[in-house]
């Protein structure tokens, strides 16, 4: 039995096959100038880590909440323009959005 390769090669005998380079490929987030900002807050008793400050398209921050809550494997959500996660995780976010290109700020505690 001939491979799906031979096959091909005796149908498309002048073809040659192109090379096939695997990218990978993410999605390109708007860097800004101004930082994001990074704060901890409580809400009823729990905390919470809020990245607020973006000024670019509201999808690629929703992209990007899904990056950090992927990355963090918490919960969390994407209101007012803002990325509430649950959990004080400030270090782990901010060096990842510095690993992203962004520029960070700490506010609060």
């Amino acid at each position: 039995m001939k491979s799906l390769e031979d096959q091909l090669k005796n149908l498309f005998p002048e073809h040659q096959p192109e090379e096939t380079v695997e990218a990978d490929i993410k999605p390109n987030i708007w860097l800004q100038n101004e930082p994001l900002i990074c704060k901890y807050e409580k809400r009823k008793g729990k905390p919470i880590t809020i990245i607020e400050g973006y000024n670019g398209a509201d999808s690629d921050f929703k992209i990007l909440a899904k990056e950090i809550k992927q990355l963090l494997s918490v919960g969390g959500s994407f209101k007012n323009e803002q990325i509430i996660i649950q959990g004080d995780y400030r270090d782990k976010i901010m060096q990842f959005l510095k690993d992203k290109g962004f520029k960070v700020k700490r506010v609060g505690g």
